[in-house]
Order: C-alpha cells, then structure tokens, then sequence
C-alpha cells in the first residue's frame, strides 16, 4: 500500500475539490437535478438499513426526509427486538411513515442479516451496526454493487482499515457511493468556516486543538441468558474489538474535524496518555475512560484531542484551530463558527443558513447517485478512523506510534466473520496498561 503521507495535496487544491464546491453542493442539492431521476422506469431509490439500533434508526429517518422518492424497503440486525422497535417507531412516525414499506420478509435478523438486506434489491444501504462489522459489510455491499451510506467509524483496528481501503478502490472502478457519517462535513456553517481556514483566512495552521469530554458511557445491559456474542453485543461500546474505544466511536468527530483541517493530509506520529480511572475494574468491558492525544504532522504542526466519559466534569466539544495569522472556533452543538484576528478582534462569523446536516449526508448523496456521478467519500472516512485507531494504540501502550506502523499493525481484534458466532465471543483482554501493554 502506497503510505498515504506520501499523496501529496496542496491546500489550495483540497479546497478546489472538496471546499467551495462542497457548499454549492449541500445548498443546491435538492434543486440542482429536479428533472432527472435514478433509473428512467424507476424515480424511487430503494433503501436497506443495516443495525436497527438510535443511531441506524435516526439515518433511516433522516434518509426518509431527505427528499420525497426514497422509500425503506428492508431491514436488518443481529436482534429481532431491535429490529420490531425501529421499524414500529419509523411506521409511526408521522413525518416518515408512509415511506416506510418493509414488508415482513424483508425482515432479516441475524449475523448474516446485512447480506440479505443487501440483496433484497435494494438501491442504497445504511450501515449502522456496530464499527467492528463495517469493512465486512462495506466489501460485501461493493460486491454487489450498492451505493453505501456508511456511519463512522469504519475500523477498529488496521486489519479493517486495510480492508475498507481496498473496498474504496472498487467502488471507485464500480462507480459506487460510499457516503460517510462524519456528519459536521454536511454543516453548512462548519463547510463555510473550513473553507475560509483551508483558503490562508488564518494563515499557516500551527496547532489544533478538539475536545470531546462528555459523560459516563451508556450503561452495560447484563443478563445471565445472554450467549457469549450476545452479552458483548448488547453491550458494544464497552468492547474495543467492536467499538473502538470511545476514542474511535464517539470522539472520532473530532479526529475527523482536524484531519479536515489539514486538507486531509494524515499525521506522521502521535503520542498518547489514557487510562480508566473513575469505571469500576469489575465493570463490563475494558475501554478506557479518558485519553489524551498529541498528533505531529511533517510541517511541524500539532493536533491535541482531549476526550473523556466521565460524569460530574466539565464537558466540552469543540475544535479550535491556531493559525499565524487568526484562529478559527469551531463551536459545533454550541453555535455558529467564527474567526478571531491576530489582534483577538472578530474577523468572521458564519451568518448564512444551517439546515438539518443529518438530511444534507443523505440530500447530497441522493443527488449525486442521479446525476450519475455518485460521491465517494471513503477515503478520508477511512482515513479519520484510523487517525482514531492510530491514537488508541498509541493510548494503550505509551509509546510513540507513527501513521506507517498504525496502518501496517498486525494487532487484529475483529476475528475471521466465519469465526463470529453465538455460542463464543473474542475473549476480553485485560485493561491496557500503558508501558506495559504492547504495540503490535
């Protein structure tokens, strides 16, 4: 694999590609194709949903009000509750329920769920299990030539990293979608304020600084009927073979937003702390609680992400930027962006409109799937998990991790999909302990 810090980009042409015509993109995306539709004897694109769960819910409903000729037709999960409750929920709902025809046997439960979604003749699949299955269920839906809207993260370690990277390739050849999650990329006022940032508004970026400190991790559900798979599937966010750590599943927002800083060029090294303090040592799980990561890019730059899940602390998420000449405040949930001069006097603020970002992933998606041009987003997706992946390791072990080691690590913690079944789950590694914990 060619290293991806070696693919060299300028700024001004990132911003050429993926910055100003980004915006005309999410403004004009309902309007810019009105006349043309996905096949001539068909305007209706067909979707399938992978993962019933809040967050595959809340895609499939954002789909849905994306525009009016998308229509839900299958669903799958590896449980029948979760799959009874969303599809229940989205048949109420009264902005999306008539668009909601999924028959009962286009109700698929079960480990092998997603590949009969997939190929119930679906145009689109939404990919929301959890982040360990994604590389299996992104090449799968490539195979069979399916435009894919994918959530974020799509690896937990490099094994998948690697896997996605190919399955880009192809959809690539394959003129397929593959839609990311990283939802702040389809904000308009997050676009606006990149835009200005990439194009020298703050001059040469020296630091990034991003925050994700939030509280206690949704709650473990234990029951002693559970299998083995079962009892870590319920429970996903704790186990880092599924999740990541919450690193990679929840702050990998803000991973996202500095790789987007840098014009999507990846760090060369990072070194990080981390640790579970305040989670009980007979806990469900082994993710951490708190992690700390500075990340070093060939320029001489540096990222600094601070995330932690603990209650009764200070939150905080957003990303500040450090440039020669400004900085830019990227307020994400706490208000529009803005831009502060040399002089700390308010150079910019984002003004314009900010329509629902969730719908825009999906508007701009549809739209280019029937302009015949279907966007492919996979490779910085790819690339923003496993910045997250590289942290993590770096967190676990405490030692100095550089972008080559990560994404040619031999560590391998989604087993073989033959070797995923009920009746055994991955064994829980002990809780890492950095400098005693190894790099593999």
């Amino acid at each position: 694999m060619k290293p991806i810090s070696d693919q060299r980009t300028s700024r001004r042409e990132f911003i050429k590609t993926t910055g100003a015509a980004a915006i005309g993109g999410a403004v004009a995306s309902s309007l810019l194709f009105p006349g043309r539709t996905f096949a001539a004897d068909n305007p209706i694109l067909k979707i399938g949903l992978v993962g019933c769960g809040g967050r595959g819910s809340g895609a499939a409903k954002d789909a849905l009000l994306a525009e009016p000729n998308v229509r839900l037709v299958a669903m799958g999960d590896a449980f029948s509750d979760n799959l009874r409750s969303s599809r229940d929920n989205l048949k109420k709902d009264l902005e999306v329920g008539g668009k909601v025809q999924v028959d009962d046997d286009k109700c698929f439960v079960g480990l092998d769920a997603y590949r009969k979604v997939i190929d119930s003749g679906v145009d689109v699949v939404l990919l929301a299990s959890p982040p360990g299955f994604r590389s299996f269920h992104i090449k799968y839906a490539v195979e069979r030539n399916k435009h894919i809207f994918s959530e974020k993260p799509i690896c937990t370690d490099a094994f998948g990293y690697r896997s996605v990277m190919e399955s880009v390739a192809e959809a690539k050849k394959k003129n397929l979608a593959i839609a990311s999650g990283f939802c702040w990329r389809s904000h308009l006022a997050q676009r606006a304020a990149y835009e200005k940032i990439l194009g020298g508004e703050i001059g040469d970026i020296r630091a990034i600084y991003g925050t994700y400190n939030t509280g206690e991790a949704r709650a473990p559900i234990v029951n002693p009927n559970f299998s083995p798979l079962e009892s870590q599937l319920r429970s996903w966010m704790h186990f880092t073979w599924l999740s990541g750590d919450h690193i990679v599943e929840q702050a990998i927002h803000n991973v996202d937003l500095m790789n987007w800083a840098k014009g999507n060029r990846m760090p060369t090294k990072c070194v990080g702390h981390g640790g579970r303090q305040i989670r009980p040592e007979n806990m469900v799980g082994h993710i951490f609680d708190h992690f700390s990561i500075v990340y070093d890019w060939d320029d001489g730059s540096k990222g600094f992400l601070f995330c932690r899940q603990q209650a009764g602390c200070a939150s905080d998420n957003t990303e500040t930027i450090y440039g020669t000449k400004g900085t830019g405040h990227i307020m994400l949930f706490r208000g529009n962006p803005y831009i502060v001069g040399e002089k700390g006097q308010r150079t910019w603020k984002y003004e314009g409109p900010t329509p629902n970002m969730y719908h825009v992933e999906h508007q701009e998606l549809f739209a280019s799937i029937r302009a015949g041009k279907p966007r492919n987003d996979g490779e910085w997706l790819a690339n923003s998990s496993m910045m997250g992946v590289m942290g993590r390791m770096a967190g676990y072990s405490g030692q100095e991790v550089t972008w080559e080691e990560a994404i040619n690590s031999q560590e391998k913690l989604v087993p073989n999909e033959e070797d995923i079944v009920w009746d055994k789950a991955p064994p829980v590694p002990p809780l890492a302990m950095p400098g005693r914990s190894k790099f593999v």
